[in-house]
């Protein structure tokens, strides 16, 4: 229940999307008229940077080191937030949970780390292990009678979660192929350049 708490308080800062639970009609409501109040006070600079760095942080379950490193490698290329955002998409964990093959990226992580997926036919156990175009992955043989993958197919088609353009999924097989490449585009909800700014202060 602390848990639980601790969520929703850090989801009424950052905003409903970092967490599966807080993403509801009445969470969004309540979260619309905290926003208005925010607002009308104003924000410091450093205060919208750290907001931004911690909703992107939050939302794909990492640690403070893990996002300054994705942000520091991708902030020297052409496209720094297309690469930012690409480095957090195409990791394993994530991979697994936009494919329908988990319900959270918590429990992504956690199936990742005990060894319950591969990665064309290997057994992999690094949450952050990047995929690429090509790369099928598949529920381990020695996972596939574990609770957490039977009926997946129907509850993804109850809970109607979209599966993403980059991937091809086949729940009833248990696997999900990367097709392409996740875009980064506005819609996405994470303002990767003021991520950004917060790093280079």
């Amino acid at each position: 229940m602390l848990i639980v708490k601790s969520k929703y308080r850090i989801a009424k800062r950052l905003g409903a999307a970092v967490f599966d639970q807080t993403q509801t009609q009445k969470f969004a409501l309540r979260e619309a008229n905290s926003t208005k109040r925010r607002q009308s006070r104003g924000a410091s600079d450093y205060g919208r940077q750290l907001l931004e760095k911690q909703r992107a942080r939050f939302t794909y379950g990492l640690s403070e080191k893990q996002l300054s490193k994705y942000a520091k490698a991708a902030y020297v290329t052409e496209e720094p937030s297309k690469s930012l955002h690409q480095a957090l998409e195409m990791r394993a964990d994530n991979a697994v949970y936009r494919g329908g093959l988990a319900s959270t990226r918590r429990a992504a992580r956690q199936a990742v780390s005990h060894g319950h997926f591969t990665i064309n036919g290997k057994r992999i156990t690094t949450p952050s292990f990047r995929v690429k175009k090509g790369d099928v992955i598949a529920v381990r043989d020695g996972a596939r009678k574990s609770p957490l993958y039977a009926g997946l197919a129907e509850k993804n088609q109850e809970g109607s979660r979209a599966i993403p353009s980059w991937l091809s999924a086949d729940l009833a097989l248990l696997k999900v192929e990367v097709t392409g490449e996740p875009q980064y585009s506005p819609e996405v909800g994470l303002d990767y350049s003021t991520v950004f700014e917060f790093y280079s202060r």
